[in-house]
């Protein structure tokens, strides 16, 4: 049998040697890469930032140069002047109009005039609350320049307005120029520098204007605005504060720090504080020599850095298809022996977990079984169960059939007392009557009597619709001939306690999409318990009303009895639930009323009024259509003997 060869080992020398040139040779290539790539980008960058600050300087230079000719024309204006020879004696108006339309058209934020002794005399803001016109100036440089007899140039904050701006000045003079002459006045011109600066912000970079004491005025970015390039000193700080070109600002530090120094004139910097110190920039200088500043312009380094990275990256990838070219044919040997090696492993293996999985099944097997026998006992005892819960809610609802109906039996019964004591009533007059022999009046009672007993029918015959709601049933009924049958009933009662009945509602009929007999029952029953309530009143008063709105009708009835507890009031729709005296009533009248009106799809609520006594309150849907089938009730009063 032939013997195995074995792949070729590295010693273990050679191994640690590998191990420690492989990451040297990698990081050498991929810092090389990255420093040659850093240089070229930076270059590149340098050439970008050049022309861009060029043109920026460019465009700088020449916002501010097309204004400079304007001090002097208006200074040689007739008006001006004319104006200036005698400011007292004459309206200022007209020409502050002149300076504001002359603004207007040059497109400048401000131009004004100001006499010998740098005093405002008219400006072009006359109407604004911080308008120019009676400021002095004297402390400005372009007063005193032009007041020297030549141009002023000057840029800093405005004492009234607190804007940057840069002034341009001229003299105005009213006799010939001589050489010891001195101006009659100044004529000024301000130009904001917002409109540079918004130009600036389309730009992929962050550009600066600095005067002769480094202090940044002008910025694409808000935040590096009145900062000062370097840190000042107590004694500059003060110099910058006498002159006011700033007013008050602190003129902090911008935080700029140079981390690098190149030899074409450029600088990498970056910023301790604020927006921009998140990154790293690169700073180019250009003077303006004709204005006394110093553009400067800061490109961010992420395009360095990014082409730092990609070189890094793709050196340390060809790198490493070197180091993975040299090694792969060795570690294909390794790895044909470490498959073997796998192979046989997995055999094992599999046929060890072959073996387990077949132990396994035959305990789960077992254990599935054993599960099986107890979920069949579990499902026959939860038949068993559903089956006695479907018995027990089988009676319970029977329970619930016969408790409703024994409770509507009693309302009903309690409904028929007050047409049964109006029989009585109507039955004694009619007797009376006949003794007498006012055969008319008696039958006009016993008529009464016939109507009573076909409201007592048609009463009972409403037990079977208190367990359902209405459906189609329901029709158009009048309240105001409701309230009239109501009170009917109880006309005998009305009489001999002197109660004063009010009615409160509209003139005509108001209608209601309701049941006329259910209706009339729960009306009955509130006029009784009112009446009932207001038994020991020294002047009892039954209140009425009816209002309505474009949806619904308020029906109500109100007395001036002792009212309803408050503790009751929660309560009071409750069945079986009565403050009356034991004997005096089940508690069923207002817990079927409140029912009655809810099947109506409307709501019955008690509360107690604020000069005394109790009010109930029906809402029901209001019946627009034509009237339905009201039923007239005969209300011609009954003589009594």
């Amino acid at each position: 049998m032939k013997a195995r060869t074995r792949p070729p080992r590295l010693s273990r020398a050679w191994r640690r040697l590998l191990i420690l040139l492989v990451p040297l040779g990698l990081a050498l290539s991929m810092w090389q890469a990255a420093q040659l790539a850093r240089e070229q980008a930076l270059q590149s960058l340098v050439r970008e930032a050049e022309n861009e600050l060029r043109l920026s300087a460019a465009g700088l230079e020449g916002h501010l140069s097309r204004h400079d000719y304007l001090p002097r024309l208006l200074a040689s204006r007739e008006g001006v002047q004319r104006f200036l020879s005698s400011p007292q004696s004459q309206d200022a108006m007209p020409l502050n109009r002149l300076l504001d339309r002359f603004r207007a058209t040059a497109d400048v934020s401000d131009v004004y005039l100001l006499d010998r002794d740098a005093n405002t005399l008219a400006a072009s803001n006359w109407h604004l609350p911080n308008t120019f016109i009676g400021q002095n100036y004297a402390f400005r440089s372009y007063y005193q320049d032009a007041i020297a007899g030549g141009q002023g140039r000057f840029y800093g904050l405005g004492v009234q307005s607190l804007e940057r701006g840069y002034y341009f000045s001229a003299p105005v003079w009213l006799d010939d120029i001589s050489p010891d002459a001195t101006p009659d006045g100044v004529m000024v011109v301000k130009v904001l520098l917002d409109a540079v600066e918004e130009s600036w912000a389309d730009q992929d970079a962050e550009l600066l204007v600095t005067d002769e004491d480094d202090i940044i005025f002008m910025a694409s970015r808000p935040e590096l605005r009145m900062a000062a390039l370097h840190p000042l000193s107590d004694e500059e700080r003060q110099a910058l504060l006498e002159t006011r070109r700033y007013a008050d600002e602190p003129l902090s530090p911008s935080g700029i720090e140079v981390l690098e120094t190149r030899g074409d004139q450029s600088r990498l910097v970056s910023f301790a504080r604020g927006p921009l110190a998140e990154g790293s920039y690169l700073s180019l200088s250009r003077p303006l020599e004709d204005l006394g500043w110093e553009m400067h312009i800061l490109k961010p380094l992420t395009p360095v850095i990014r082409a730092q990275w990609l070189s890094a990256l793709l050196a340390g990838g060809l790198y490493g298809v070197v180091v993975l070219g040299g090694g792969i044919g060795w570690q294909r040997l390794r790895l044909r022996r470490e498959r073997e090696q796998f192979a046989e492993r997995e055999r094992r293996t599999l046929a060890s977990a072959r073996d387990e999985l077949e132990r396994n099944v035959e305990r789960r097997t077992r254990d599935l079984v054993e599960t099986n026998r107890r979920l069949s006992g579990e499902i026959e005892e939860r038949r068993r169960a559903e089956a006695n819960l479907r018995q027990t809610r089988d009676e319970l609802i029977q329970a619930a059939k016969l408790a409703v109906l024994g409770q509507l039996a009693a309302g009903i019964n309690h409904e028929l007392n007050q047409p049964l004591a109006a029989i009585r009533a109507y039955a004694e007059n009619a007797r009376a009557f006949l003794e007498r022999q006012r055969l008319e009046a008696a039958t006009s009672n016993l008529e009464q009597i016939i109507e009573l007993t076909a409201r007592m029918a048609e009463i009972s015959s409403q037990l079977r619709q208190f367990s359902r709601k209405c459906g189609d049933s329901l029709t158009a009924v009048s309240v105001p001939s409701c309230f009239d049958y109501a009170l009917r009933l109880f006309q005998a009662r009305l009489r001999d306690a002197g109660v004063e009945v009010e009615r409160h509602w509209p003139e005509g009929d108001v209608w209601v999409r309701a049941d006329l007999v259910r209706l009339e029952q729960v009306l009955v029953n509130l006029i009784g318990n009112a009446l009932q309530a207001m038994s020991e009143a020294p002047d009892p008063r039954l209140t009425l009303f009816i209002d309505q709105d474009a949806e619904r009708v308020t029906i109500g009835v109100a007395d001036n009895g002792p009212g309803i507890a408050d503790e009751n009031l929660a309560r009071i729709f409750e069945p079986f639930f009565t403050t009356k005296s034991p004997g005096s009533g089940l508690g069923l009248g207002l817990s079927i009323s409140s029912r009655i009106i809810d099947d109506l799809g409307g709501r019955l609520s008690a509360d107690n009024r604020p000069g005394g006594g109790a009010q109930f309150t029906i809402i029901l849907p209001r019946d627009r259509g034509a009237h339905g089938t009201d039923r007239t009730h005969d209300q011609e009063s009954s003589s009594h003997a």
